[in-house]
């Protein structure tokens, strides 16, 4: 009995002590579950979930471009520096008062799912199908638009691109290069061996008879690639790209410059076959003729005092005064965030379709001569606009000179930005605990 009693009070303890085993493993389960803190930046913080989200989805892109992934220990370090920077950003952002509005990010989400070639409801449907929700989405691209306009901000102005150097760009092979017409083409082939049997050349021949009726009767080009071309781009209707002069096909060499868009060539017979070659677009070169319209604008922005919904009613405001007979130029001057046209009444000058952003490009455009537009946003902030005049005019040369500072602009942009993010992180208090 005594053994008996012993060996029961045995079993209760070895099962307790299980109990309180099991016990202090789930409560090490959950404890290391918990988030933690991983950096202290400034007044912000940056959490382990944060970092180990971000380096999923770089994982996952990383696998599907079927690129090697780098070891734990260095994607980490990179990925939290960059979450460092970020934070610094969006910090900076706070205090500068740059918002994005909830109407602006939806433009902005619908242009995303235009440019994917997808509804709304496609582009949120393909999120969800890759573990994404259009939530979180949204926020990164929200954080995406806000660090941008901070950078914008702090950077633009550091960047300087003389005429001396736009000059000398102008005159390097490179740029004569990229100043080369270029032109869109798509190709069919009617393939046709030297040995061919007269029951080949005959059908070879009907194909090419077709082709020449169906042409004629406006039938797409493409489309009849994608029916009779028996080249490897038939596929894809034929398309050949964007091509300049010297990557042109020698067989078409002297035919495609002297076809006008929309044109399609006579037959154009080899020792492989016949072929058609269409001109579907063309661009570049030295001439081109635009509409331009002569603007001038005020623009009011957000900052630390004044918040999106402020910006909006200053601009109703300053629109009213407009309306009432008030000078636009002495607005301009008075109210006007864009210091540079403001200094000329808000006056542009002339203005060529897409040298602005394309809000303002649009109502530039919706906008009659003499008109003053109703306020509109752009990712600067909120504008008026009048259009003063309009005429047509060949900005050849301007467009060059244009194009060459924009792309010297890229490339200095990019190298002050890099010193830019080396200045805020060395004087930001940063703690990493990783």
């Amino acid at each position: 009995m005594k053994t008996l009693r012993h060996n029961f009070r045995s079993a209760i303890l070895n099962a307790l002590g299980a109990l309180l085993l099991l016990q202090g493993c789930l409560v090490h389960a959950q404890v290391q579950e918990l988030d933690r803190v991983v950096a202290v930046v400034n007044d912000d913080i940056v959490l382990y979930s944060e970092l180990q989200d971000r380096a999923s989805r770089i994982k996952d892109k990383l696998r599907q471009q079927k690129t090697s992934l780098p070891p734990e220990s260095v994607l980490q370090e990179k990925v939290l520096d960059q979450l460092v920077l970020e934070s610094i950003q969006m910090q900076m952002a706070d205090r500068g008062g740059i918002r994005i509005s909830d109407s602006q990010l939806n433009q902005t989400m619908q242009n995303i799912a235009k440019q994917n070639g997808m509804t709304l409801d496609q582009f949120q449907q393909a999120l969800s199908e890759e573990g994404v929700t259009y939530q979180n989405a949204r926020e990164q691209i929200r954080r995406e638009m806000i660090i941008s306009r901070v950078q914008q901000r702090s950077v633009d102005s550091r960047v300087r691109v003389t005429e001396k150097e736009v000059n000398d760009f102008l005159k390097s092979a490179s740029a004569k290069q990229q100043r080369a017409e270029e032109y869109h083409l798509a190709h069919i082939l009617i393939a046709l061996s030297e040995n061919a049997s007269e029951a080949q050349r005959k059908e070879a021949e009907s194909k090419v008879e077709k082709i020449l009726s169906q042409l004629d009767q406006g039938v797409d080009f493409k489309q009849l690639a994608i029916t009779y071309s028996d080249a490897s781009t038939a596929t894809e209707g034929g398309d050949l790209g964007w091509r300049k002069p010297d990557q042109v096909p020698s067989l078409f060499a002297d035919v495609a410059p002297k076809l006008a868009p929309g044109q399609t060539s006579e037959p154009i017979r080899n020792s492989s076959g016949v072929h058609f070659v269409s001109m579907l677009e063309k661009r570049g070169g030295a001439s081109k003729v635009v509409e331009q319209s002569k603007v001038r604008h005020i623009l009011v922005q957000q900052n630390e005092l004044r918040d999106d919904i402020a910006a909006k009613k200053l601009i109703e405001e300053i629109y009213d005064k407009v309306q009432a007979g008030e000078d636009f130029a002495e607005l301009a001057k008075a109210y006007s965030d864009d210091a540079v046209s403001a200094a000329a009444g808000g006056s542009l000058d002339w203005v060529s379709p897409g040298d602005m952003v394309p809000e303002f490009d649009q109502m530039m455009r919706e906008t009659t001569v003499g008109a003053v537009s109703k306020p509109f946003q752009s990712t600067f902030g909120w504008h008026i606009l009048q259009v003063q005049d309009r005429r047509e005019a060949d900005i050849g040369d301007r467009l060059m000179a244009s194009q060459a500072r924009q792309v010297l602009h890229r490339r200095k942009y990019e190298e002050e930005l890099q010193n830019w993010l080396n200045e805020i992180r060395d004087e930001a208090f940063v703690q990493l605990k990783l």
